[in-house]
């Protein structure tokens, strides 16, 4: 199994208590700064990744910090299960597909947008107001430029890609002609 796809199930089954108990924002902000820690500390990460060293030591550690750090209980039993289940390092991608699923369950979808150039204002309303009538969701935008689509756009949302951009359109044109 892949680590995409177990790291969206623990994310699945953590938005799901979350949501219940209202505490989304507050376990998301506290699960990044757990990833942070673990991914700036070598010595910590290699604790928790290694399998020769015994799980009963790695809760030693994992206990000593959730006694120092004080999370939120849903935050510190999250944790734990991680740990339980030898995820614990699994945790950037882990959060990653939480806040994923937490958009998705607030119909909200990220999207990408490439142009030759930077959109005015006006453009980058107007697109935006196309894409949320498109998913029927809200739609966050993050701008890129590429100079090599010549003009127009190229959109992402999901696996989902809008090329509108002058570069395909003249590739097609070109496949056209050579059929003839």
């Amino acid at each position: 199994m892949s680590v995409e796809t177990i790291a969206r199930r623990y994310a699945s089954a953590l938005a799901d208590v979350v949501e219940k108990t209202g505490e989304a924002d507050l376990v998301r902000g506290e699960l990044r700064s757990w990833e942070d820690m673990i991914r700036s500390n070598l010595d910590l990460y290699t604790a928790f990744s290694n399998p020769s060293i015994a799980h009963t030591r790695k809760e030693n550690v994992l206990e000593s910090l959730l006694s120092r750090a004080t999370p939120s209980k849903t935050t510190a039993n999250f944790l734990r299960v991680l740990l339980r289940n030898s995820r614990l390092t699994d945790l950037p991608d882990i959060n990653e597909k939480f806040v994923s699923v937490m958009e998705e369950r607030r119909g909200i979808v990220n999207a990408s947008v490439q142009s030759a150039h930077e959109l005015s204002d006006e453009e980058k309303k107007d697109l935006k107001a196309g894409l949320e009538k498109i998913t029927g969701k809200i739609v966050n935008l993050e701008y890129e430029i590429d100079r090599d689509l010549i003009g127009g756009v190229v959109t992402r949302i999901g696996s989902i890609v809008y090329d509108g951009s002058v570069r395909t359109q003249l590739e097609n044109l070109r496949e056209q002609l050579m059929q003839r």
